[in-house]
């Protein structure tokens, strides 16, 4: 026979161990305070590249996955002007043009020509040899921090 009171003190612990789940721990950016990255930070998706969004450890960052996750940081410092090749990604009328780096083991993508700027990191396992497609899915998100008038070349 089933006791219907422990069943009940077991459901009522579930809840709250279910919000337990550990943050990803993100170092903030230097701008992660700067009120635009708010407007940045509230419209990022809940999927990235086919990834759940979690929470993470600082203000103005997001990270999607569990293993090998994306992760975006809010009010890094704006590149100045370059004569690096940009990729200019559109997305509803919005276009965002970002610095890409290759780097060891991670693609880096800046968004150039705003300020605050974001950042993306997309590990090479995720991407492969691009990272356009995550970067289409973000550039709404980032498209909401103003214009500091650079453009790419």
């Amino acid at each position: 026979m089933v006791r219907p009171l422990p069943l009940l003190a077991l459901a009522a612990l579930a809840v709250p161990l279910a919000g337990c789940a550990s943050q990803y721990p993100v170092d903030p950016a230097t701008y992660a305070a700067d009120p635009d990255c708010a407007r940045v930070m509230l419209a990022v998706p809940d999927v990235l590249g086919g990834l759940d969004y979690r929470e993470t450890t600082s203000q103005a960052t997001a990270a999607w996955g569990d293993e090998y996750p994306l992760v975006m940081r809010c009010g890094v410092e704006p590149p100045g002007p370059t004569t690096e090749q940009c990729l200019a990604v559109e997305s509803s009328g919005s276009t965002v043009d970002w610095l890409v780096t290759e780097e060891e083991d991670a693609w880096r993508a800046v968004a150039f020509g705003r300020s605050p700027a974001a950042e993306l990191v997309v590990p090479k396992v995720r991407a492969q040899d691009a990272i356009g497609d995550v970067l289409a899915e973000v550039s709404l998100a980032v498209a909401k921090a103003p214009s500091n008038g650079l453009e790419c070349r």
